[in-house]
Formats: structure tokens, sequence, C-alpha cells
């Protein structure tokens, strides 16, 4: 068994409502045969609610030490990122500029859903096709560039919060795992999986860090939502070597020490499948949990597809990590409506 490694986490403003529940899905495992928990960082606020705020505590407050009072950031038209952003900007008096991809700029999206919030918080939205998109640092730099000619201090946050910065939020996560599952009632040390959605990388890459720094020896699962599997390994494990390169003093971890479940992606990134929808739909009459249809149900969907095949493949006792998302079902309602 592997030996802890001391580490100092980062400064950081508190904004999630942490630590988040752990909780055992009672029918859901009894249909399994596996012991399934939820860790619940649906729960890290309302506004704010999702992974993405475990983050920003640590990403924000870094810009507030660097005196900013603009940050710049992307992702989907939908992105539980930038709407968590957007909020948490605005309740430290900051402003801010979002990048949004969408087929057709000069017809965007409907203001629902994650955008909604967005709009309410006032953002600045640039929207950009997918192709733009890919050269979001291009729309980085020229927007950092008007802002400094206004007179402001811009920070740019990259897609998801993914970088070593935004990765500590999720070492915190193992570390309340850690007491959770210590305080199980019948506290058995079973082998345990840790399972998650991956939509930009740096969720995982902090649950492998904080799985190494903690030596909690849990298996560490993605689902990746878009892209491909060998796309995720490179992208999480850069994350994970500037993480050590900067906060270690010699490295502990590499991208051998996490697994990615791929050929869930379905119709693509966003894009929802009937089969994805109605096990969404399922869960919330099973255990009253509702899922996303872009991170969480996707991940799900892999999570019991997987158990189907082979009740013993992630072992006898499975963490979910439920990272929000609940705004993004509200732009499906039609999709929802002909299942339901």
């Amino acid at each position: 068994m592997s030996q802890p490694v001391p580490f100092q986490y980062p400064e950081r403003i508190k904004l999630a409502q942490t630590p988040t529940p752990l909780q055992k899905m009672e029918r859901l495992s009894q249909k399994y045969g596996a012991e399934i928990y939820f860790k619940r960082d649906d729960y890290t606020g309302t506004e704010l609610s999702g992974n993405k705020v475990r983050k920003l505590e640590f990403i924000l407050q870094h810009a507030l030490n660097l005196g900013a009072d603009t940050v710049i950031t992307c992702g989907g038209a939908q992105s539980n990122h930038c709407r968590a952003t957007a909020l948490a900007a605005r309740r430290l008096g900051m402003k801010v500029v979002l990048v949004l991809r969408t087929s057709n700029p000069d017809q965007p999206p409907a203001a629902e859903g994650n955008i909604l919030l967005d709009c309410m918080a006032d953002a600045t939205i640039i929207w950009v096709t997918p192709e733009q998109y890919q050269q979001r640092d291009h729309y980085f730099a020229w927007q950092a560039e008007q802002l400094v000619a206004a007179g402001d201090c811009p920070y740019i946050i990259p897609e998801g919060g993914s970088n070593p910065l935004g990765a500590w939020g999720y070492v915190a996560t193992i570390e309340e795992l850690v007491t959770d599952l210590e305080q199980l009632q019948d506290n058995d040390p079973l082998p345990t999986t840790v399972l998650s959605a991956v939509g930009s990388g740096g969720t995982t890459a902090g649950l492998v860090m904080g799985n190494k720094l903690l030596a909690a020896d849990f298996r560490i699962v993605g689902v990746n939502v878009c892209a491909d599997s060998d796309y995720f390994k490179q992208v999480i494990g850069n994350i994970m070597d500037d993480f050590q390169g900067r906060y270690l003093q010699q490295p502990i971890a590499t991208s051998a020490d996490m697994e990615i479940i791929d050929g869930y992606v379905g119709r693509g990134y966003a894009q929802s499948q009937p089969q994805e929808l109605e096990a969404i739909r399922d869960l919330a009459r099973l255990e009253g949990v509702v899922l996303d249809p872009v991170y969480t149900g996707k991940a799900y969907h892999a999570m019991i597809s997987e158990l189907q095949k082979n009740p013993d493949c992630f072992g006898s006792r499975i963490v979910f990590v439920h990272t929000g998302g609940l705004f993004g079902l509200f732009p499906v309602a039609e999709q929802m409506a002909e299942i339901l």
C-alpha cells in the first residue's frame, strides 16, 4: 500500500458548499449487485451547482491576487463552467466575458438553461462556430487586449477551469471521500472505484493527483463525453505533468493511473440519444436523483451499460461523482417529453 505525500493547498476563496454528502443508492445497488454511492457535487450550491466551483475557488483567488477585475473563459453554449464562472465572478465584484460555441453565431440558442443564467449575470457573450472555437486562444488574446486598452485587468480561465490550479479542487474531493468512506456505518474497507464524466480533463486530473497524494488506493475511471480516450489521456496527462512540475518535488502519477471508458460519446458532445435520456429518467424514478444530458447522463449510462455486461467490472464498491449540470436539462425538454 502506498504512503501519503506531504502537500499544501494553494490559497483559495470559499465559494462551494463543501464537504458534499456521499449518498448510497440503495435500490440501484440492489439492481446491479454492488455498493453504489453518489458523491453529490451537484450540492456545491444552487447557482454555482456542480464540479466547476471547486476549481474556481483556487482559480478566482489567484485572479484576485493578481488584481484582476474581469475574467474571460469559454465553453459550449450550455457550459456549466461558464455559468458558474459568470455567477461566481459577480459574487466577487468582477465582470465576465464568455466565448461560447454554437453552430450558427448569427442565430445563437435561446436564452434558456445556463445561457439564461449567463445573461442574468450580464456576461458579455461572444458566439463562435465550432471551427472558430478551435482558435479560442486567439479570441482570448483579442478580448484581453481590448480590456487592457479600456483600463481593465483581465484574467483568462481555460475551458472547464482545467489547469493545474483548478485540479486542486478535486484533490480536496478525494480528501473528503476518504473521510466519507471511513465514516460509513459498516466501515468495510472495500476496494473502491471512483467514476466521473470527462469533458475537459481537470476533474479527472485532480482525482488522480488526490488519489496519489493521499494514498487512497482508489481506482479512478473516467467516461469521455466528447473526443476519445487517447485525446483525454494526453490532455489529462499534460495537466498532471504541469501540476507535479509546479507543486511537487517529484512526479508521483502518470496517465497510467487512470482509466478512460470510451464508446459512450453517442451522437456527440451535448447531443443526446434516447437511451441516455431514458437512463436519466429511470434514475430519477428509482432514486429521485436528477442527472444532466451532457456529462453525468452519459457517464451514468456508460456505468450501468458496463455493469449490465459484467456486474463485476468496477468491483464491489462504486462512487459515482455527480458533477451537477441540472440546468442543462431544460434545453432538451422536448426530447425528454418524448420518453416521459
